[in-house]
């Protein structure tokens, strides 16, 4: 795995320039693909919960630190109902992974062809660019951990401390955004111990970074505190989705999935075995264990596959570089580059945004598409069917969601009809308050109303939700119950019906 070598030591003035005009090429070509889906269909379900949070602004959620829910809120006043607007940041975030990830390659010692192949990697992956068309914490949390790696690279080759500080900082934004990259400076911590540059850690400025990046957290803490730790559930949530969608098997299949087959993954796995076992990037060694182990940390604690993406533009940077530096093999010489990521990010198109026309996704069920794009469809026909259906209800009826997706999309589309507030037990929209006193009755929109139905004196399915093209999503033909007769108080009740379960 060995190359012509790269001094880490090499001053700035030795640094191949950047290739702006390729990177940028591809964070603009990623940014306008982005812009051109973003109005398509209609909010995620996730997008509508942060919604709900923005308007519930606090120092901590349930399931969450504040970052997300206040960029909702902030996008949401700047352009009220404005889908294109709310996802802004998403898309910005996007396309700054893209110029960060050459930036790494750039440090590593890449020239102009590895700075582009490098950014091209992060331009087409599936994970990466499928996210980007969400505001979610899944979309923000790689930028920042591609930052952070940008920084972690810059000081190793060039010993300046004053980015140990700004190392603190853009931990504390992640930190604040979602709180997985504590497990990366876990697992690099020991890497640096085990395999160095020991020195770093005896850094003064390393610790004032952390003392920085832990001061941000105590509002949340003191959140999760006064609320009792409702964080700690949500890991065994996320476990048993896991579980019910394949398990730890899965994860690795997965995690290079998204990673982008073919490119993107094999981009990945040598990546890996360059910061292994490769002397032109000897000193940067522990990146690659710290690979393996934040993804060995979250597979054991039965995490989300993608939690450990933020490990890919380190991977693919280091991937470019040494290919850069390789003498061709000469069956594939001449096999032009560029062709290969053109088709590759054609290819995943269909996988990755909505690029086909709403009703298309219903007159073609079994068509290529993203993964959540049924779940962008038909909250506008679900506030107006349950509308239709507490017109009929008793005049002191409260409407409760079994879900937190459904009660958010009644936050924002119930008012345009009349409706009070939603409340949910449902994660953290339990914490968003409970119905009202006074409130006797409840219309309940879930397939289980088992839990709360016990605290009222009848039940029935008075009608349904659906939506206006009849696509298969999580709410198509959801029933609405009507209970009656409550036997105990709402300050009772409400306790006992939270729920960590999506």
């Amino acid at each position: 795995m060995d190359a012509v070598a790269t001094a880490p030591d090499q001053a700035e003035a030795e640094l191949a320039p950047f290739a702006r005009l390729p990177v940028l090429l591809l964070a603009a070509g990623t940014a306008t693909a982005l812009l051109l889906t973003a109005g398509r269909y209609g909010y995620f379900g996730d997008e509508l919960y942060f919604l709900a949070a923005g308007r519930h602004l606090a120092w901590g959620y349930a399931d969450q630190p504040p970052l997300v829910p206040a960029l909702a809120w902030a996008m949401n006043t700047l352009a009220p109902g404005s889908l294109l607007v709310f996802r802004l940041p998403a898309i910005a975030a996007t396309a700054a992974g893209v110029v960060v990830t050459a930036l790494i390659a750039r440090e590593l010692g890449g020239r102009r062809k590895a700075q582009a192949r490098a950014a091209a990697a992060y331009a087409i992956c599936g994970q990466f660019v499928g996210s980007g068309h969400y505001l979610a914490t899944s979309t923000i949390d790689p930028l920042l951990w591609t930052l952070v790696l940008w920084l972690v690279v810059r000081w190793v080759r060039t010993r300046d401390d004053a980015l140990l500080v700004w190392l603190g900082v853009v931990t504390a934004v992640a930190l604040n955004g979602k709180l997985l990259i504590a497990a990366f400076w876990l697992v690099a911590g020991l890497a640096v111990l085990v395999f160095g540059p020991r020195e770093l850690l005896r850094r003064p400025k390393l610790w004032l970074g952390a003392l920085i990046a832990a001061a941000s957290l105590v509002p949340t803490l003191l959140w999760q505190r006064a609320n009792g730790w409702p964080q700690l559930a949500m890991g065994d949530a996320v476990g048993a989705e896991v579980d019910a969608a394949g398990g730890r098997a899965s994860f690795v299949p997965d995690l290079l999935a998204g990673a982008g087959w073919v490119i993107g993954a094999l981009g990945v796995l040598y990546g890996l075995a360059v910061l292994l076992g490769s002397r032109q990037l000897r000193p940067y060694r522990f990146l690659g264990w710290t690979a393996l182990g934040v993804a060995a940390v979250f597979l054991v604690a039965n995490g989300r596959y993608y939690y450990a993406a933020g490990m890919f533009g380190v991977l693919w940077a280091a991937a470019a570089v040494h290919l850069e530096a390789r003498e061709p093999a000469r069956w594939w010489r001449w096999v032009p580059a560029w062709p290969v990521f053109v088709l590759s990010a054609l290819f995943s198109l269909p996988y990755t945004l909505p690029v086909w026309p709403v009703h298309w996704l219903a007159d073609h069920p079994g068509a290529p598409r993203p993964a959540y794009a049924a779940e962008e469809v038909g909250w506008p026909d679900l506030a107006a069917d349950v509308a239709a259906l507490y017109r009929t209800a008793p005049p002191d009826t409260a409407i409760v969601t079994g879900g937190y997706w459904q009660a958010g999309a009644l936050g924002r589309y119930g008012p345009e009809h009349g409706l009070p507030e939603a409340a949910s037990p449902s994660r953290g929209f339990w914490y968003f308050g409970r119905p009202a006193d006074d409130t006797r009755n409840v219309l309940f929109v879930g397939y289980d109303p088992s839990k709360i139905a016990k605290h009222f004196g009848d039940a029935r399915i008075v009608g349904e939700v659906g939506n206006r093209l009849g696509l298969r999503n999580a709410s198509e033909h959801m029933p609405v119950w009507l209970l009656t007769g409550r036997t105990g108080s709402w300050a009772e009740i409400w306790p006992q019906l939270r729920d960590m379960r999506a």
